[in-house]
């Protein structure tokens, strides 16, 4: 090796003094703690409604009947996506997992990825509206999302964990942090690739800055924020298995189980009805999202 023939310090890197990063460590864990205990009750009462509106969800959804359920499911996939084979897979898909018994736990992951989304695209959107407007905005925020991106789930579940204990806020608010950079990017994206003549003929007519934002551009940018809905649902499928780990319930909860006991069978059949929910998801939005993109060139074509 190279470093066989130069001198040590050439090879190892200076780190500082390990007393030194012992304190410093010591002084953010302290003083995140100090946060936690005089701000932690506050978050949590401020995050209670998300509690109640998750639970509802969950026993509206656990509780309605199997035919009922997939009667409403049926006709919302069908508004959307007006193909009869997208809607009768979904039948299909949902019954196959109601007979092998993960219909409970399917609906309690719907739950949670209908409030994520959600959630996502009340936060989403507007973020990437201001950021579509201010360069400088665009500048601060893209480095936070890449932070967001990037950083291993597992490292943030750790903030997460110590202001709200074990619990499904907690679950719910990893999942939303890990779902939500896709929704500012792609809304951003959207508005910024409105063809400039287009806005030029709206400030022609004279509308204001809400008419133009309202009426032109977000219009021509739905294709793309529907492409930011339809990946946040993605990664929020992808992070409920993570979630699992600090007390979120559903799938992953079972897969989690499944790891831990080296259960095959019950893995592969939870991922799968994994997988079924993400592709009629996937499915649905991107018939919609193209249906809005023909829609938007016959108006505006």
């Amino acid at each position: 090796m190279l470093c066989d023939y130069l001198p040590q310090r050439l090879c190892e890197f200076p780190a500082l003094d390990e007393n030194l990063l012992r304190e410093m460590r010591k002084s953010v864990d302290a003083g995140f703690k100090a946060f936690v205990r005089a701000y932690g009750d506050t978050l949590d009462s401020a995050l209670q409604p998300l509690q109640w509106f998750l639970n509802w969800l969950e026993n509206l959804f656990v509780g309605a009947p199997w035919i009922v359920f997939l009667a409403i499911l049926a006709a919302i996939v069908y508004l959307a996506s007006r193909s009869l084979r997208i809607t009768l897979g979904t039948l299909l898909s949902m019954t196959a997992i109601g007979l092998v018994g993960l219909w409970q736990d399917t609906m309690v992951t719907l739950a949670m990825v209908t409030v994520c989304t959600l959630i996502s695209i009340v936060i989403g959107l507007p973020i990437g509206i201001l950021m579509a407007r201010s360069d400088r905005l665009q500048s601060t925020v893209n480095p936070v999302l890449d932070v967001m991106q990037t950083l291993p789930s597992f490292v943030y579940l750790i903030p997460v964990v110590m202001i709200f204990g074990i619990g499904k806020v907690p679950g719910l608010i990893a999942v939303v942090v890990y779902a939500v950079p896709p929704m500012i990017r792609l809304t951003n994206l959207g508005i910024r690739l409105v063809d400039r003549e287009v806005l030029e003929a709206a400030d022609a007519f004279g509308s204001s800055p809400r008419q133009k934002l309202f009426d032109v551009q977000i219009p021509l940018a739905l294709p793309t924020i529907m492409a930011g809905i339809n990946q946040t649902i993605m990664m929020a499928l992808a992070m409920v298995v993570v979630a699992s780990m600090i007390g979120v319930g559903g799938l992953g909860r079972n897969v989690l189980q499944a790891i831990a006991n080296q259960f095959f069978t019950v893995g592969f059949l939870n991922g799968f009805a994994l997988v079924v929910i993400a592709i009629i998801f996937d499915r649905t939005s991107q018939a919609f999202g193209k249906r809005i993109q023909r829609y938007t060139e016959v108006v505006h074509g």
